[in-house]
């Protein structure tokens, strides 16, 4: 991955600032976008890029809007030659019964979790057509691949994803471009941070013993963590044979195994 770069959408935190770290490990420049404290972004900014020995650039961009997500790509471009990795890893999520999901909260979730990537896809295709080089991955989940109650727009936009990956897999057959989901079950992000915190609190429990009722009411053994180690390989000369997939990381719930990772809608 030397010299290439790779621009990750929710990179600020969570799964996306591991990825960041993880490609920037094997010598690729990264371009960070996301929300978050603008102090915590630039430390983790420079420590990715003094630790790694790369250049790595931070964008702020709302990807509820076209002309921002344009101006990300635009300034991408200006800071490095070319944009090779695309990772869409941002996302946002509301949970209700259909019946009482605000119709806003489903258009912010099918904007950021679909129509960014999208244009983000739109964006970076010409460039990595021209160099016959590309990897692509779409963030999608294991409930991009059954549905889930309370989810509505989380169970649509992550199964749209996997279309997406898809169509954009059959565009780019016969290139050295790849396009690939990544579909994992509990990860241990700001979401699942959040509830834990929930339960620590309303349960009087220790960090340790709220995380263990979070993954038990899901019927989890452990989180997933292996997902960062997995984008690398698919942008590695060893994942170049592999397009269009839809890649469950879930602890087999997609096999069969019980629990979903349901969470409740709030009230």
């Amino acid at each position: 991955m030397q010299g290439r770069t790779a621009l990750i959408t929710g990179s600020t935190a969570g799964l996306g600032l591991a990825a960041a770290s993880a490609l920037a490990e094997h010598g690729c420049n990264i371009i960070m976008t996301g929300l978050g404290d603008p102090s915590e972004i630039e430390a983790n900014r420079i420590e990715i890029e003094k630790k790694h020995r790369v250049t790595v650039k931070y964008i702020s961009a709302d990807l509820q809007k076209p002309h921002e997500i344009e101006n990300l790509v635009v300034e991408g471009y200006k800071a490095f030659p070319s944009i090779d990795v695309l990772i869409n890893n941002a996302v946002t999520r509301h949970t209700n019964a259909v019946e009482d999901f605000e119709p806003s909260h489903w258009d912010q979730d099918l904007a950021v979790n679909v129509s960014a990537a999208f244009h983000l896809i739109r964006l970076t295709m010409k460039g990595m057509k021209a160099a016959n080089w590309g990897r692509i991955i779409n963030m999608s989940s294991n409930l991009g691949m059954f549905g889930a109650p309370n989810r509505v727009s989380y169970v649509t936009t992550k199964t749209a994803l996997i279309g997406l990956t898809r169509a954009i897999a059959a565009e780019t057959a016969g290139t050295n471009i790849t396009c690939n989901a990544i579909c994992p079950s509990a990860l241990l992000g700001e979401n699942a941070a959040k509830l834990i915190n929930e339960i620590r609190v309303s349960e009087g429990l220790s960090h340790d013993s709220a995380t263990e009722a979070f993954l038990t009411r899901r019927k989890r053994a452990r989180f997933v963590t292996t997902v960062p180690a997995l984008m690398v390989f698919l942008c590695s000369e060893s994942g170049k044979d592999m397009t269009g997939a839809a890649i469950p990381v879930d602890l087999g719930s997609t096999a069969g195994a019980p629990g979903t990772a349901e969470y409740p809608a709030k009230k």
